[in-house]
């Protein structure tokens, strides 16, 4: 082959590569929305349990006592028991 068909050759071969790449970058441009999407979803959702959390929290009487450690040792190695 002569040195302009070579050539042409592979300005075909890199024209083909770049409409691939078009069209990867374009899927990935479309699953980036999609994901960035979710993610916002879930942050609203996290945002309202957050608030809803916040809520009972402040709902709790506040001379309420808090389990100690010691009680809360046991309560944990107490269901480890339990664990198959």
């Amino acid at each position: 082959m002569s040195k302009l068909e070579d050539l042409a050759d592979r300005v075909e071969r890199l024209l083909l590569r770049h409409h691939e790449l078009q069209r990867t970058n374009a899927l990935l441009e479309q699953q980036l929305a999609t994901v960035i999407g979710e993610r916002d979803n879930l942050r609203s959702r996290l945002t309202a349990a957050r608030a809803r959390i916040d809520t009972l929290l402040d709902r709790l009487p506040t001379d309420a006592v808090t389990p100690s450690a010691e009680a809360t040792a046991a309560l944990l190695s107490s269901t480890d028991k339990t664990a198959p």
